[in-house]
Parts: structure tokens; C-alpha cells; sequence
């Protein structure tokens, strides 16, 4: 992959505010729902996901500044311990590099060690305190086993280690919409991850909104043949213009008129799964909650409550016979609802 920077077209001194500002734009303008069908849309959405994944990322981005990771995020070849170099070990090294290493110890000038057809060649092994020692005899087979810690270039495998095993893929990170409906009804919400490839999520009971959940395996292909990464989606959830969501409850203002608060009825509400009738006593206030059971979200062991809370909606518009009625509730100075804290 390019260089994340040069991907989400920011300088390396950006901020994480102007990483994400860069990388919200882009994900838009190429996001796959914008451009179905189109391969290069994709490619290039999955390539800023891969960027925003690096940059996005604090402990990443401070890697790959210090060369540590590369732009798909694979640990870059450091060197092995018990060699030269400030940190003890070969820096980037190349085939190049270890033929002057063997060049070194060929010809009868070099150290001491055994005598083979004119090439002397060692063995270097790990010693306890995690420097080397050299040790004569072997071939130079014998100096790339010590080198690679018993995994030699090729597949080969020594005796004394066994081989690092291959990179995991990146972990690949996307949102899903879920509406409250779906949740009740247990649907599988569908995604499509940043590299194209659209799943199907799981939702567990009690899902919370902004609860990331991770799909094993659905992450990022290493190119070296290494196990995928993870997809972590987080779960948000999609406004909805009736319900209030706490928890596994939902909440729901009932408007009622001032006749059916003063004098009882029994009216319809809106659920999850359809309307259900409810009974409002007369000389009902607004503010009591009536609760029905099971008509909230799915938990472990069964489903939450909807609360439904009426409240009392005078007419629009001037009404006579209301408005004489309240003048001689007025005259009459009744009670005053309110306590004497509020005097």
C-alpha cells in the first residue's frame, strides 16, 4: 500500500482531529453504497480504511513513524539480537549484506575455525546472557540457521528454534445501523467491511449501542499467507421518532386529550411488534407511568419493558365552553396542584 499519509492527503505533522476530518471525507466520497459495482471505488475505500487504520491508530501511527510497521502494518525486519548495530542487531539487511558477512570469513587470514577448502566458515550460537559465540565447524548454512533462529530462508527449520510464525492481517473496523424494529425482530444487520466484502452481524442479547463486536477471521489477508485479522463492528444504533432507549426498556410519550385524561379511555400504542391498547384511568395525570411488560428490546432471559408516560395535550386554538369552564374552576379557587415548596 502507499504511504497512509499520502492516502489521506495530510502531512505527517496533522493532528488526529485532521486525520479524521481527511479520512471522513474520503471514506464518504468512495464509500461502496455510493458506487456499486465499481471494483476501483472499492479498492481505493478499502485503501483509506487501511491508511485511517495506521494513522488513526496512536500507538500505530508512532510505529510506522519509527519505521517499526509498514503501510499494511506488517512488522518491518529489525535485525536479530546478538549482532552489531545500536540496537544489537542488522538493520534492513539484504542478500547483499550477508555475502559480505560470509566474505569475512573466507581465506586463511580470517579468525580462527576450522580449515575447508580454503573457506573457513563458523557456526554462531546464542549464549546465555543473549550475546554470541562463535564456534568452529559447520558450513554456512550453519551461520544463516543461527542468524533466522533456526527458521532458514526457504522453509528450511533448524533444530535449536523453531520459526516465527507468519503476521496476523489487520483488524478492519466499520459501523452498522441497526433500528430498534430489527433488534426486536433479532435480524442480522448487514455491513460492508473497507475492503468490500459485505457480512452478516450477529447482534447478542442486550446489545448496547456503540458496542463493538468482533467477527473472527473477517479482517485484512496478510500477502505473506498469515491468518486474517478480526472485523470489529460497532453497533449504532438508528434514531427512532417514537422510542427512547434505556437499556433493554424503551420509553414512549402518550399524548392524551384533556377529556380522556379527566374522564378515562382506552387507547391504541405503538410497540415494536404492533399496537396494543391501553386503559387510561380517569383523572389521569401526565407523568404516571404505565408499564407494559415485554414490550422492550431482546436480554438475556426474556425482553424489556416499554414505559409508556401520558401526557395531557390541550386543543389547539381558542375552545369557549373549555375556556368558561376554567374560568369558574378559577373563581371557585380550588386547590392548588402544586405543594407548598413551590410557593
Amino acid at each position: 500500500m502507499r504511504d497512509p499519509y499520502e492516502v489521506l492527503g495530510v502531512d505527517r505533522s496533522a493532528n488526529a482531529a485532521e486525520i479524521k476530518r481527511a479520512y471522513r471525507k474520503l471514506a464518504k466520497d468512495y464509500h461502496p453504497d455510493r458506487h456499486a459495482g465499481d471494483k476501483r471505488a472499492q479498492a481505493k475505500f478499502a485503501e483509506i480504511n487501511a491508511a485511517h487504520e495506521i494513522l488513526g491508530d496512536k500507538d500505530k501511527r508512532r510505529q510506522f513513524d519509527r519505521g517499526e510497521i509498514d503501510a499494511d502494518g506488517k512488522q518491518r525486519f529489525q535485525g536479530f539480537e546478538g549482532f552489531g548495530g545500536p540496537g544489537g542487531g542488522f538493520e534492513n539487511v539484504d542478500a547483499s549484506t550477508f555475502a559480505d558477512i560470509f566474505s569475512a570469513f573466507r581465506g586463511a587470514g580470517g579468525p580462527s575455525g576450522a580449515q575447508h577448502g580454503g573457506t573457513r566458515t563458523f557456526r554462531f550460537t546464542r549464549t546465555p546472557g543473549g550475546g554470541t559465540q562463535q564456534a568452529g565447524g559447520g558450513a554456512e548454512e550453519d551461520i544463516l540457521r543461527s542468524i533466522f533462529g533456526g527458521a532458514m530462508p526457504g522453509g528450511g527449520q533448524g533444530t535449536a528454534t523453531a520459526g516465527r510464525s507468519a503476521a496476523k492481517g489487520a483488524d478492519l473496523r466499520a459501523d452498522v445501523g441497526v433500528r430498534l424494529e430489527d433488534i426486536a425482530a433479532e435480524r442480522k444487520p448487514k455491513v460492508t467491511l473497507p475492503n468490500g466484502k459485505t457480512v452478516q452481524v450477529t447482534l447478542p442479547k442486550g446489545v448496547a449501542d456503540g458496542q463493538v463486536i468482533r467477527l473472527k477471521g473477517q479482517g485484512q489477508t496478510p500477502a505473506s499467507g498469515g491468518a486474517a485479522g478480526d472485523a470489529l463492528i460497532r453497533v449504532r444504533f438508528v434514531p427512532h421518532p417514537l422510542f427512547k432507549v434505556e437499556g433493554a426498556d424503551l420509553r414512549l410519550d402518550l399524548p392524551v386529550s384533556l377529556d380522556e385524561a379527566v374522564l378515562g379511555a382506552k387507547i391504541p400504542v405503538p410497540t415494536l411488534s404492533g399496537k396494543v391498547h391501553v386503559t387510561i384511568k380517569p383523572h389521569s395525570s401526565s407523568g404516571r407511568v404505565l408499564r407494559l411488560k415485554g414490550k422492550g428490546l431482546p436480554k438475556t432471559g426474556g425482553h424489556g419493558d416499554l414505559l409508556v408516560t401520558p401526557r395531557i395535550v390541550l386543543p389547539e386554538g381558542a375552545d369557549k365552553e373549555l375556556d368558561d369552564l376554567m374560568r369558574r374552576w378559577r373563581e371557585a379557587k380550588r386547590p392548588s396542584p402544586r405543594s407548598k415548596a413551590f410557593e
